[in-house]
């Protein structure tokens, strides 16, 4: 899943002094006395990588990037030529490359899309860069997306997660407590409305192209699931009775009344700019959001009027999240593989991996760099979500599930429009589910 950076005043784990060590060089050439005096000074010397990171440049993404990109040749001789590209022009850009036009040796990608790319050949496996070095010290359950019929093709750069967003000076207002159970979040968000008005969302349903964050996080939390691969079938499980508890919870936003029938399609960036405009108490989003509410409320509501805790599960602690994240990969046609292979290495490994994710506001994958986070007032709740976030299906039909048929989607409207009961929707969505994913 892409995820959007943010800017360094809303983000205060960047200052954090981590202390970490530094990553050793690699192989030493054995070709001439003078290369061997360097753990792995020259043995890229004369070649030129290129590498891809997504996004809109900004000031702290480019120093780690210059930073990391000196290093690299420092310790192998080869020079990195970064081009950066806009996420609207990512998917381009990976088809043509994909097709066999002009790619990069080392890209950046977000961890939904590396099924997808793997499907059309286009990543390389680096099974043995996360089996050794640093690198072995990252989770598991981080490499879900990652790992592929026993390969691994990309590594974990930077994390993100769920929490949620609530203005905290209307709980100080209305004498609100953190909610740590879903009953509390109800009773709150009812407050709110009471309060604040009935055109209010107390806590904003999420029925866009983003809704699975939300449904995601309800339903794994019940036990649920959307899909699980049974030999080389996907099989659904819309219809288990945990999936569906998280998903009555789900439409309860809307038939209990804490967010309006009039809203059904409403993405976080809609819901953003109603929050904004002080139309939403509560809502599930990350902390990137922050900068955008400053911006779209000309100022108004920032600072102190903002705060994030855990989204709660039914009976209290924190709900499962989504795992969204970054990776850097080796690109499937890269014409310096093995220089690739070791810039991923360098830029993967615990000192410029947790520089990443913490310069660019986003979670580390290294377990003792995320657990320092617990005492950040800003990525305390993310990080609490993150250390046990779950993935959607690894298939690379998902996308096409999740966005451009929006099963899920489809089926909430159903149930809360009244065109259909919770069993028929999710029955039917089951199906439609299991056609996409199982798809040639």
């Amino acid at each position: 899943m892409r995820i959007a950076k943010i800017t360094a005043t809303t983000v205060t784990t960047a200052a954090l002094a981590l202390g970490l060590a530094a990553c050793g060089g690699g192989e030493a050439p054995s070709s001439s006395p003078s290369t061997a005096a360097s753990a792995s000074g020259p043995k890229y010397a004369g070649k030129t990588l290129t590498f891809w990171r997504l996004g809109d440049t900004n000031p702290a993404a480019e120093k780690y990037t210059t930073e990391l990109s000196a290093e690299f040749e420092k310790q192998t001789g080869a020079k990195v030529n970064v081009e950066w590209i806009p996420w609207a022009q990512v998917n381009d850009k990976f088809t043509a490359a994909a097709a066999g036009g002009a790619g990069p040796d080392v890209t950046e990608i977000g961890n939904d899309q590396v099924p997808l790319w793997q499907s059309q050949e286009a990543l390389e496996p680096i099974t043995d860069i996360v089996s050794a070095g640093d690198q072995a010290l990252i989770p598991k359950n981080l490499l879900g997306l990652e790992t592929i019929d026993g390969e691994t093709y990309a590594v974990p750069w930077g994390g993100g997660s769920r929490a949620v967003l609530y203005r905290a000076d209307w709980f100080k207002e209305l004498k609100l407590e953190i909610p740590k159970t879903w009953d509390e979040l109800v009773a709150a968000a009812k407050k709110i409305q009471a309060e604040k008005g009935s055109d209010v969302d107390g806590f904003a349903f999420n029925g866009g192209s983003d809704a699975n964050h939300l449904l995601g996080a309800l339903a794994w939390t019940s036990g649920g699931d959307y899909a699980v691969k049974e030999g080389d079938k996907w099989v659904g499980k819309l219809t288990d009775p945990a999936f569906k508890t998280g998903f009555a919870q789900y439409t309860s936003l809307v038939t209990d009344g804490l967010s309006s029938k009039a809203r059904l399609n409403q993405n976080t960036t809609e819901i953003r700019t109603r929050f904004a405009n002080d139309k939403v108490g509560m809502y599930l989003t990350a902390s990137w959001d922050l900068a955008g509410i400053e911006e779209d409320s000309k100022g108004k509501i920032k600072g102190d009027k903002l705060a994030f805790f855990p989204l709660p599960s039914q009976d209290g602690g924190e709900a499962q999240s989504f795992l969204g994240g970054n990776d850097i990969a080796v690109w499937g046609l890269a014409k310096e593989k093995e220089a690739a292979k070791e810039f991923v290495k360098l830029a993967s490994g615990k000192q410029w991996g947790v520089k990443y994710a913490t310069d660019g506001g986003l979670l580390p994958v290294y377990p003792d760099a995320l657990a320092a986070l617990s005492s950040d007032p800003v990525q305390a709740p993310f990080a609490a979500a993150f250390a046990k976030a779950k993935a959607f299906p690894a298939d690379p039909q998902w996308t096409e599930a999740n966005e451009t048929k929006a099963v899920l989607q489809n089926a909430a409207r159903n149930v809360i429009e009244g065109k259909a009961t919770a069993d028929e929707a999710l029955a039917a969505a089951n199906t439609e589910l299991e056609n996409i994913l199982n798809a040639s």
